[in-house]
């Protein structure tokens, strides 16, 4: 029994060093001591209770020691619990403290927690990153379309990466003012002859205005000549043109056709009311027999003026009885 009790304290024992060491992380503040950086025990013990690892604000505070900064372990709490990457917050302030560049600890953490990344906007500021635009397709004043590619370098603007427009603004500016360049442009050639002309015209117009970066050039990489855009338009417009010239002289020919059809029906309408007068011609004649208006020998000579009228067709022409019949035969069908 004796030997259960003594095994139980011994593992009891070994717990509480464990969660003893947890809490006091004695080798940390050991290692903070012997590197100058003035913590206290108790002060590590509450960083564990307030969730914030010791080794991450001890070694930051090391390093920034090191490299002259002067912060304290509060500074380092606040934004670890804030949300921030403290590691990258230190190097930053290392980076530009080597560089000159003005950074302060406060500035340095909204950036963080801005969403940007603190030390690679320091390393852009020391070194310009370069950015390729894609391929601006715009066209000339004669018509003619070109496709040019752009490299813009750029430097970090600390003062204004909290807020300020990032890369893609940069790109769409730089796109908007090659187009406005080219556009502008006499002729294609002038643009393919000098080049750099845009890029100063870029320049001039103040594109990096509200943007974390500062333009520090344009250069135009490639310029490409696609399609002749004015000749595809004149075309267009011809095309369209024809189809409507067209569709005037369709309604035209109907017109002309309905009114032939009309000219027709009113032709078979008189040749109706002709053959109409001719059949009462018989009646006429007998009526005036009935009335004496007309005697025998009246008749006799009207009867003989039209045999002669048809002798004389009988010895027309045989073009003009061909002509004749043919005549007589559409009018017949009509």
């Amino acid at each position: 029994m004796g030997e259960y009790t003594l095994l139980i304290s011994v593992v009891a024992g070994i717990i509480l060093l464990f969660v003893f060491l947890y809490f006091v992380p004695v080798n940390l503040w050991i290692t903070a001591q012997f590197s100058n950086v003035r913590v206290g025990l108790l002060e590590l013990v509450f960083m564990r209770i307030r969730k914030v690892p010791p080794r991450i604000v001890v070694d930051a505070m090391i390093t920034a020691t090191k490299a002259g900064l002067n912060l304290t372990t509060t500074d380092l709490e606040t934004h670890y619990l804030a949300g921030g990457n403290v590691p990258t917050v230190i190097k930053a302030l290392i980076s530009a403290d080597k560089a000159n560049i003005s950074l302060e600890f406060k500035q340095a953490t909204a950036i963080d927690l801005a969403g940007r990344d603190v030390f690679q906007a320091v390393q852009i500021s020391v070194n310009p990153k370069v950015i390729t635009t894609p391929k601006v397709a715009a066209v000339a004043a004669d018509g003619i379309q070109l496709i040019a590619v752009a490299r813009v370098t750029v430097r970090a603007n600390i003062q204004q990466l909290v807020g300020g427009a990032g890369e893609d603004t940069i790109l769409a500016r730089v796109g908007e003012g090659i187009v406005t360049s080219i556009g502008s442009a006499e002729t294609h050639k002038a643009v393919l002859e000098n080049p750099d002309k845009i890029s100063k015209l870029v320049l001039q117009r103040g594109l990096d205005a509200g943007t974390a970066f500062e333009i520090l050039s344009i250069d135009i990489a490639d310029v490409d000549v696609g399609v002749n855009i004015g000749a595809t338009l004149q075309t267009d417009q011809a095309q369209a043109d024809l189809k409507v010239a067209e569709a005037k002289a369709e309604e035209r020919r109907a017109m002309a056709v309905a009114q032939e059809q009309e000219m027709k029906a009113k032709s078979q309408e008189a040749r109706a009311k002709v053959i109409e007068a001719e059949a009462e011609v018989p009646k006429a004649v007998a009526e005036a027999f009935r009335t004496g208006n007309l005697g025998i020998m009246d008749y006799y000579k009207m009867d003989n003026i039209q045999a002669d009228t048809q002798m004389r067709e009988s010895i027309a022409s045989p073009e003009q009885k061909a002509t004749s019949k043919r005549k007589k035969k559409n009018d017949g069908e009509s």
